[in-house]
């Protein structure tokens, strides 16, 4: 399976990894073949992805479904894969040190304007107990100017570190500068697939 994994998540000890662009685009039949080709757990939970800012917090309990009305999901059970698509939005991977609490976000333009990922923060101080000093958090792969004219990749560093994030990491890399790679909405106008991001302890 061609896809990236970032040393700030490994150094932590997370399984996750970002599916790259293939010949013909990955249906969602296809994730727990990934998973476990990966080494993550085959159960996993999904989010509808509204673009707005609902975050669940979600449990074994919940595995095979997709949580509706929601961009982010939060987890501290073992053998649960967080999966969320995108194809320009910004996905983000949180992890908290002191408590363990993995989170995974959609933070697209929309997501972003109406603050999914403070409040995915919040969510993990206000349910587990979370400190955001000890979190470490990571925007992967999302379009970015010039390609696009807002830059609310920008915007989601500064909202981390607005909410006191203790390690804010930047992949850097932009979907439509790259098409080899990776799939963009915009440079492919709506005509493209979907990557996976995923997360698990």
């Amino acid at each position: 399976m061609n896809l990236l994994r970032f040393l700030e998540l490994e150094q932590r000890g997370l399984l996750h990894g970002f599916t790259l662009r293939s010949v013909s685009p990955l249906p969602s039949a296809e994730l727990p073949k990934i998973l476990e080709k990966e080494g993550s757990p085959i159960n996993f939970v999904s989010a509808e992805q509204t673009h707005g800012a609902g975050v669940a917090v979600v449990s074994s309990g919940e595995a095979g479904q997709m949580i509706s009305s929601v961009d982010a999901l939060i987890t501290r059970e073992k053998n649960l894969s967080l999966v969320i698509r995108v194809a320009d939005c910004g996905p983000v991977w949180i992890h908290c040190g002191k408590t363990g609490v993995i989170g995974l976000v959609h933070s697209g333009r929309k997501g972003t304007e109406a603050g999914v990922v403070p409040a995915t923060i919040r969510t993990m101080k206000e349910e587990f107990g979370s400190e955001p000093q000890e979190m470490m958090a990571l925007l992967g792969p999302c379009i970015r100017p010039p390609y696009y004219d807002v830059d609310f990749a920008s915007e989601i560093l500064r909202q981390l570190k607005g909410e006191k994030v203790g390690k804010v990491a930047d992949s850097g890399l932009c979907t439509a500068a790259d098409l080899k790679r990776f799939y963009s909405y915009r440079a492919e106008k709506g005509q493209t697939g979907r990557h996976f991001a995923f997360l698990s302890l």
